[in-house]
């Protein structure tokens, strides 16, 4: 096995052949690789399934980079995670053999941020991307371009964690990287939602 493929993970091939997009998945504070496997399931029916732990721990819980308090970010070692996590991509497809061409990804809370962090660094890397309940990872010197790239935001209108700032804030930076982006506002707090989960289904299916 490729010696990159250094994060613990789950991997699950595509359901049909030719093989469907590859999408990955990205749990929350405290989940590992088993933890959005059903959600990936649920939102793309033919896709694999790529799922890796994050290897920060933060009190015994798995997290994709450090931060240094609530809402503040490690921007050292989120930068230092990102291309870590980038390295694994490219390997993963050597190993498995999916398409580097043809991938989305799917996160909730850290899991989301840490995929803006990817689409912000390596622009192109995923064609769509699912956000659930994401903050802003850091604001980029100059503005990638994200042309072909479609984004869809969830938040939540009594979120404690993330404020209604942060959400338009991320919008609006892919936006003026010229990435298509759509933000959906539910009625409840950070939690993820199955609403949220069936419109994720349909942007996948759709766009």
């Amino acid at each position: 096995m490729d010696k990159d493929l250094d994060f613990v993970h789950k991997y699950l091939p595509a359901s049909v052949s030719p093989p469907a997009e590859t999408l990955l998945l990205f749990h929350g504070t405290g989940g590992d690789e088993e933890s959005m496997i059903q959600i990936g399931q649920m939102v793309s029916r033919d896709a694999g399934l790529l799922s890796p732990r994050g290897k920060v721990l933060e009190n015994g819980m798995p997290r994709f980079f450090r931060r240094l308090s609530e809402g503040v970010f490690d921007q050292e070692d989120l930068k230092l995670r990102t291309k870590e996590l980038a390295v694994f991509i490219n390997s993963a497809s050597n190993e498995y053999g999916f398409d580097l061409s043809n991938l989305s990804a799917l996160g909730y809370s850290n899991g989301a941020n840490i995929i803006s962090s990817l689409i912000l660094t390596y622009p192109g890397l995923f064609k769509k991307a699912v956000l659930f309940h994401p903050m802003i990872p850091f604001v980029p010197d100059s503005m990638p371009d994200l042309s072909g790239t479609r984004i869809l935001i969830t938040a939540g209108t009594n979120d404690p964690i993330v404020i209604a700032e942060e959400s338009e804030g991320l919008m609006k930076l892919f936006k003026d990287s010229d990435a298509w982006t759509e933000i959906i506002w539910l009625n409840n707090g950070h939690s993820l939602t199955r609403e949220e989960i069936d419109r994720a289904k349909i942007f996948l299916l759709e766009s």
